[in-house]
C-alpha cells in the first residue's frame, strides 16, 4: 500500500491508492484491498465481518491524511490517561546522548500502569544524573503522567535483526544486560 507524507517533517500521511480503501472505526484504522491474506495461522481473524482488515492502529484523521498514534494493544493507561509509547519514544530520542529508546507500561497498584523506558545511550553515563536530565528534558515536552517513571539503561540493542523494536522484550532478559535502573522518588 502506498503512503505519502504531508511534508518531510510531518507525521501525517496519506494512505491507500489504487486497489486499496481505508476507513476509521472507533479511531482504529481499517484497510480493504482487492487481494488480501486469509489471516494468521492459529489466531483470531483480523478481518471484520464485511471484509476490512483491522490494523489495530489508533489514528487521528485530517481530511485525507492520517496520523498513526500507536497500536491499541500498546497504549499505556496511567490513571485513565492514555499514553502512546511512540510519542514518548520520539521525545526521548531527541536527547543527543540517546541511541535508542523503548517505552512500555508496567502495572501499578495506584495508577493502573506507569510509563517505563529502556534506553541505550551512545556512551557511558551516570544513571542517576541521566535520569534527572531525562525528567527535566521531558517536563518541557510532555505532561507529567507521560514522563517515564522507571528508566533502565541497557547495553544491548533494543531492536531485532530487521530493526523492529523488541516490544515483547521490554525488560532486559537478565540483569547483566541492564546497567542501571532508576525510579523517581
Amino acid at each position: 500500500m502506498r503512503s505519502k507524507s504531508r511534508s518531510s517533517d510531518s507525521l501525517w500521511v496519506k494512505l491507500g491508492g489504487e486497489g486499496f480503501q481505508t476507513r476509521v472505526v472507533d479511531e482504529i484504522l481499517q484497510i480493504k484491498a482487492e487481494s488480501a491474506m486469509l489471516g494468521y495461522l492459529n489466531a483470531p481473524s483480523p478481518f471484520t465481518n464485511d471484509g476490512w482488515f483491522n490494523t489495530g492502529d489508533k489514528v487521528e484523521v485530517d481530511g485525507d491524511y492520517f496520523r498513526i498514534l500507536g497500536r491499541q494493544s500498546e497504549i499505556i493507561n496511567v490513571g485513565g490517561q492514555k499514553v502512546y509509547p511512540a510519542q514518548i519514544e520520539s521525545v526521548v530520542q531527541e536527547m543527543p546522548e540517546v541511541a535508542e529508546v523503548l517505552v512500555h507500561g508496567e502495572k501499578n497498584a495506584i495508577t493502573g500502569q506507569i510509563v517505563c523506558a529502556t534506553i541505550r545511550l551512545r556512551k557511558s553515563h551516570d544513571a542517576r544524573k541521566f535520569h534527572r536530565e531525562l525528567r527535566q528534558f521531558c517536563r518541557q515536552r510532555l505532561q507529567e503522567f507521560q514522563i517515564p517513571v522507571r528508566v533502565t539503561l541497557a547495553e544491548n540493542a533494543l531492536h531485532g535483526e530487521r530493526f523492529k523494536k523488541n516490544r515483547g522484550e521490554t525488560r532486559p532478559a537478565d540483569e547483566a544486560q541492564a546497567r542501571h535502573a532508576c525510579e523517581r522518588p
